[in-house]
């Protein structure tokens, strides 16, 4: 009898051989990418595990330290919990926050972000003096890094140029070709979207006394933000207590200049503007700028002018030296929203600008960042905030009050958030150098989403580079020989080992080159050596570079003594030169009469 052979199924080795020839289309695993970027439920977080653990989650936990006794209440108690869970999960499907994409593109605290109206492109500033650009279209859930990385304000390409953090970066809302940036400097910038220099401000003469004479800003910007209908138009909010409009049409050019007097005793009349922002006009009327100062007050002008006299002022708005780095107008223009540094949260009403309409108790970071933000959602009916321990806050635009509290970094604080309209996703920032990209999959759209439908890219083993070597280190060139085991000298390039990559750029944007790149001299030799004959007839003066510099001078001294060009007026009344005469002793090296004196003995 012919026995049938009987294969047992080998799953590692079924996974190990391929599953056909030739090349093959990788497709995406949407449903499983999505269900890997789930966040988990809102709760609290335990003091014993750092990591993120819902209601049930830390129920189920200590449950399992408890004994077979608790085991019939625990279970009694599960309809309970799962009412809970599922109320929970009800808000939470209310906000974008079920999902989450973390960008690690930054090596120190996020304190601005933007994006364009389209929602395609994100820009981040940093305290790691760098401006990042990231772009959605290009990216899959393995290549998750910007593009481009910009200093704004490096001038010199040397390790000694100066470099500053970045408070506030913006994409203009109604033409996004320019971004607007504000680094610790006087003078501020518009870059383009692809981030090229457009403009620059000019800085102010710091020696004036009247602020109103100056061209720019004489001291630090602390932020900025664009006019809502007018492309042309942004303002900027500077530590000489002065906020300045610049038009922006072909370059940054000062507009006007609105100077914020402080009433505060021992200020002189000047304080530092913390924040701005620039509201739409509710029911067709003018614009609103709101401004807060470090003296307390907050501050309102109409939008389009003019800007002699606020319209409407608050001195002690919040506390007096602390600072209010959080601020925003209501997209209908009615409410504003503060987050001081005395540890509340105010909201205001711009048509009785006097008493704020709610207020309630959170702690701030802005002694530490501060550019901590607070927004209003798109359609107003939330305001979102950070907190110290890293957790996002959703609050009741009328009673302040949170209606979910979720954590994002734990440990952590939030400074920096971002709601965009279109895409229906919350962006955060944070000090640990994170940008989360909150999302739902039933109510956002793009963004995140379109990153987590692509399929992984495929990266090479050599793409690491903490999985390889540098060459120069090794001091391995085209001419190194390397001596086999067989006792033959051979080229390593013939033994297949490759250089590291040396193009391109890393996750967090720097390029992949250890070295500074090396600029050539921009000389006429540079490129190759001509010979002697080429030179002497096509480079002008090339001659004079064996030539004696004392022979070319004196060649012309019979021509100056006979045809003078400049003291031929006085020629003929010029004196005769005499010279000493000089004896046959002392013109043959003899000895001159000084040591024909006799010494005193």
């Amino acid at each position: 009898m012919e026995d049938d052979i009987v294969i047992e199924e080998n799953d590692a080795l079924k996974s190990f051989l391929p599953n056909g020839f030739g090349k093959q289309e990788k497709e995406a695993n949407i449903a499983r990418q999505l269900e890997g970027s789930k966040r988990a439920r809102p709760g609290k977080v335990s003091s014993e595990n750092s990591g993120r653990m819902g209601h049930a989650d830390i129920d189920n936990h200590r449950g399992s330290e408890d004994g077979d006794n608790d085991k019939v209440d625990r279970d009694g108690g599960s309809d309970e919990d799962d009412e809970d869970d599922d109320e929970e999960s009800e808000e939470e499907d209310e906000y974008p926050v079920s999902h989450e994409l973390v960008l690690k593109t930054h090596e120190r605290p996020i304190t601005s972000m933007t994006l364009d109206p389209s929602g395609s492109r994100l820009v981040t500033g940093s305290t790691d003096c760098t401006v990042k650009f990231h772009d959605f279209a290009s990216m899959t859930p393995t290549t998750l890094r910007a593009f481009k990385s910009v200093d704004p304000t490096a001038t010199k390409t040397s390790a000694s140029s100066e470099t500053h953090p970045v408070h506030h970066v913006e994409f203009n809302p109604v033409s996004p070709s320019a971004i607007l940036v504000v680094s610790a400097i006087p003078q501020a910038k518009l870059l383009s979207r692809d981030g090229e220099p457009i403009a620059e401000s000019v800085k102010g003469d710091m020696y004036l006394r009247d602020m109103h004479n100056t061209k720019g800003h004489v001291s630090e910007i602390t932020t900025g933000t664009w006019h809502p209908t007018n492309r042309n138009i942004c303002v900027t909010a500077g530590t000489d207590s002065t906020l300045r409009l610049w038009d922006c049409g072909i370059r940054m050019i000062q507009k006007d200049v609105i100077v914020h007097k402080s009433r505060a005793a021992g200020s002189a009349g000047r304080t530092r503007m913390t924040a701005v922002s620039w509201g739409a006009s509710p029911q067709g009327n003018s614009s609103s700028l709101v401004a807060a100062a470090l003296d307390g007050s907050l501050v309102m002008w109409s939008g389009d002018g003019p800007y002699t006299r606020p319209s409407a002022e608050i001195r002690d708005a919040h506390q007096r030296d602390t600072w209010t780095g959080g601020l925003d107008i209501s997209p209908d223009g009615r409410t504003v929203v503060t987050r001081g540094g005395d540890d509340t949260i105010k909201l205001w009403d711009t048509r009785k600008f006097k008493s704020p309409i709610s207020t309630v108790s959170h702690p701030s970071t802005t002694s530490q960042y501060s550019t901590s933000s607070i927004k209003f959602s798109p359609t107003a009916s939330s305001i979102i905030t950070g907190s110290q321990d890293g957790s996002l806050h959703i609050l009741n635009p009328a009673t302040l009050k949170p209606e979910l509290i979720t954590p994002v970094t734990a440990n952590s604080p939030i400074i920096s958030l971002l709601w965009h309209p279109k895409l229906n996703q919350i962006l955060t920032g944070s000090a640990n150098a994170e940008t989360h990209l909150l999302y739902n999959p039933s109510l956002s759209s793009r963004g995140a989403m379109d990153i987590m439908s692509r399929a992984p890219k495929r990266r090479h083993i050599d793409d690491n580079p903490a999985l390889t070597t540098d060459q120069s280190s090794l001091a391995l060139t085209d001419s190194t020989n390397i001596v086999t085991p067989s006792g033959h000298l051979t080229s390593h390039t013939r033994q297949g080992i490759r250089p590291p990559p040396a193009t391109g750029l890393t996750a967090s944007g720097r390029s992949r080159d250890p070295r500074r790149p090396h600029i050539p001299l921009t000389t006429p030799f540079a490129k190759t050596q001509p010979d002697e004959r080429h030179v002497r007839e096509n480079i002008p003066l090339s001659s004079m570079r064996d030539e004696d510099p004392r022979e070319a001078l004196l060649k012309y001294a019979e021509k100056a003594e006979k045809e003078p060009m400049f003291t031929n007026a006085w020629r003929k009344t010029q004196p005769k030169t005499i010279y000493a005469e000089v004896s046959d002793g002392e013109g043959e090296g003899g000895e001159g009469p000084e040591s024909k004196r006799q010494r005193k003995g």
